[in-house]
């Protein structure tokens, strides 16, 4: 972890975000007047889909494509407004 001024930050933005990007730098912190005011750190990868999905596992019955796809006509004269 490194701290800089804020003026140094703004002339040295580039850097320090090169820095955080190549791992040189973990966090960077930005300080005004001695004091800490803003924290740059690297953006961490988006949560995996299939976690999140596998909260749902088991609350839904299993379904086949042809199952799947039965209701497509219904669902297309739906949209279409022909649906009775």
């Amino acid at each position: 972890m490194s701290t800089v001024n804020i003026s140094k930050a703004r002339s040295s933005l580039s850097r320090l975000i090169a820095a955080i990007e190549t791992g040189r730098e973990t966090e960077v912190v930005i300080t005004r007047n001695g004091r800490p005011a803003a924290r740059l750190v690297p953006i961490t990868a988006a949560p995996d889909a299939g976690r999140r999905l596998g909260l749902l596992a088991g609350q839904y019955p299993p379904m086949t494509l042809e199952a799947f796809d039965a209701e497509n006509e219904r669902v297309a004269a739906l949209f279409s407004g022909e649906a009775t």
